[in-house]
């Protein structure tokens, strides 16, 4: 069955978002969650980092820093997640500690995605979907390339990009391991926890 790999929104203020990941987490539906935040200065990522990594564990949930590898070392991140434009993977994979999270985004690029599993990636992503209020994506794939990528390939798939508890079926059916989400959690109505239980809902009907 799919899982829930929860993204920050691009902007937060540090003591407000941790009740909200509070709220999310203790669902205890979200293995993963990944900080992304954009324009802010190394220092206050760090700072911001370690205080949100306790709060992931506290809930058996990974967490994974975007961009910067090196940030996630010296945050002690679970992992980072990594464009094709943020450094070598296999670089990155000889000089981590073991078990330490590589995730790649792949866009709508199979030759990206075949590139990233041979360098060892521990995971890839496919994106966006569906249009996004939150990140402007290189690749608009379809389900296509999720169901070629979980025949030919023995790697975790991420599906991302304006995915909510309405349209993540195809996704699911497709072969999505994990599906991201942004704003559908942040930004819902009835608050965090409800949000990740509607969608979790939908992956077992």
């Amino acid at each position: 069955m799919a899982k829930i790999y929860l993204i920050s929104p691009p902007k937060i203020e540090l003591n407000q978002f941790s009740k909200s990941l509070k709220n999310a987490l203790k669902s205890e539906l979200v293995p993963v969650f990944q900080l992304r935040l954009k324009d802010y200065e190394n220092s206050e990522i760090i700072k911001i980092s370690r205080e949100l990594k306790k709060i992931c564990h506290d809930f058996n949930s990974l967490f994974i820093l975007n961009d910067s590898y090196k940030l996630a070392l010296e945050a002690g991140a679970d992992g980072v997640h990594v464009g094709d434009e943020d450094g070598s993977i296999s670089e990155i994979k000889k000089t981590s500690p073991k078990n330490f999270v590589i995730g790649a985004s792949c866009y709508d690029s199979r030759h990206l995605a075949v590139e990233a599993a041979e360098q060892g990636a521990d995971y890839v992503s496919f994106g966006a979907f569906f249009p996004s209020v939150t990140k402007n994506s290189k690749g608009k794939p379809t389900t296509e390339i999720i169901e070629w990528c979980a025949e030919i390939m023995d790697v975790p798939i991420v599906a991302i990009g304006g995915i909510n508890d309405k349209n993540c079926g195809p996704l699911v059916k497709s072969g999505a391991d994990f599906l991201a989400v942004v704003s559908y959690v942040w930004q819902h109505p009835h608050g965090e926890e409800e949000a990740i239980k509607a969608l979790n809902n939908q992956f077992k009907s």
